[in-house]
């Protein structure tokens, strides 16, 4: 009996980079878009609170929009976020940054506990998860978060 062909160990293909520069904190990335709200939003590097009073910052330990993985944005629920509570499963959210233009389609929405790391965890695709204080209402520093994820359906 002939041994099994041997054949070469296959090489990854590369992720596409989209970005040659990281954002330092406070940079502009680019715009967040929520047709179904009529929003249309700065996105920023950083989730300190002086970044937050001036749009949507994005959580520098996540992968920037368009990229494969989780990319995380946050948000204040009496500002930028006060209606996204509103979003429907389908909904669209589109981010133009200097890498393209990439086009979110809402695919979940869940309340978690403030202290529930499980929306900054890895995914195996490309992920838009927008965080908020919740409940909305709620007078002070409120006790859960209200989570929104979209898959990447477009992106050029």
């Amino acid at each position: 009996m002939a041994p099994a062909p041997v054949s070469a160990p296959s090489t990854p293909v590369p992720e596409p980079v989209f970005y040659t520069t990281r954002p330092k904190p406070g940079d502009k990335i680019g715009t967040l878009s929520i047709p179904a709200l009529d929003r249309s939003l700065p996105l920023l590097e950083g989730t300190a609170d002086k970044v937050l009073d001036r749009g949507v910052g994005h959580y520098t330990g996540s992968v920037l929009p368009g990229e494969v993985d989780n990319c995380v944005v946050s948000g204040h629920r009496d500002t930028v976020f006060r209606r996204l509570n509103k979003l429907k499963i389908g909904d669209k959210v589109i981010v133009k940054t200097s890498a393209g233009t990439f086009t979110y389609a809402v695919s979940r929405k869940r309340v978690v506990h403030a202290d529930d790391k499980t929306v900054i965890v890895p995914t195996d695709h490309a992920v838009l998860t927008m965080t908020t204080c919740y409940p909305f209402n709620y007078i002070g520093s409120a006790p859960d978060r209200y989570i929104v994820s979209a898959d990447l359906v477009t992106g050029d």
